[in-house]
């Protein structure tokens, strides 16, 4: 009778976490953009922009900055 009383427990939290199609990814991202926790917001923008900085600049590689201009 325990391992039928873990399972339905478990099941029953395990809905309760994940999100619900496109409302609980609102709700989530509502969640997160008005948490109080600055710490960890701005720790995943601040990886977010370095991450779109390492994007840039492997893609920018073929611009040689470098390089003689052409004379006119």
């Amino acid at each position: 009778m325990a391992p039928g009383g873990q399972a339905g427990s478990s099941s029953g939290s395990s809905s309760a976490v994940t999100p619900e199609g496109l409302r609980g990814w609102i709700r989530g991202a509502y969640r997160f953009a008005t948490d109080r926790s600055d710490f960890r917001r701005n720790l995943i923008v601040n990886l977010g922009l370095f991450a779109v900085g390492v994007w840039v600049a492997r893609n920018l590689t073929d611009i040689d900055l470098m390089a003689p201009h052409p004379v006119a």
